[in-house]
């Protein structure tokens, strides 16, 4: 049996982040409320919801835009409110390319991302 590599789990060492909420047309609605309660609750600022792919996202998605003040509270609420949906948290450094590999982590199964967007 092949081994698999461990799921890198968030990790609140970096000054600015983005969540990227995944979701399909069968859990829009669902995701659609979580990401507007995140917005209320933590006072965030969230993205629009995307029924398409954008970016290096193969999925629909809403971003999220969070600092390390707010990690430690958005994190493990997003962890125990997500009820399966796959979550994207990487950080904000400038750098796209190590911002989605080097610095993604997940909550749920990873997505494999387009990444020849960020390469040169």
């Amino acid at each position: 049996m092949p081994e698999t590599q461990p799921i890198p789990r968030p990790v609140n060492q970096h000054s600015a982040y983005h969540a990227h909420v995944y979701f399909d047309a069968e859990t829009l609605e669902f995701a659609t409320s979580l990401c507007r309660q995140v917005g209320e609750r933590f006072q965030l600022e969230v993205g629009r919801v995307h029924q398409r792919p954008v970016g290096p996202h193969p999925r629909w998605s809403c971003q999220i835009k969070f600092n390390r003040d707010e990690f430690e509270l958005l994190v493990p609420w997003l962890e125990q409110h997500r009820q399966g949906l796959t979550v994207l948290i990487h950080a904000s450094t400038g750098n796209d390319l190590e911002d989605h590999t080097t610095y993604a982590y997940w909550l749920g199964d990873p997505v494999e991302l387009k990444l020849a967007m960020f390469q040169h």
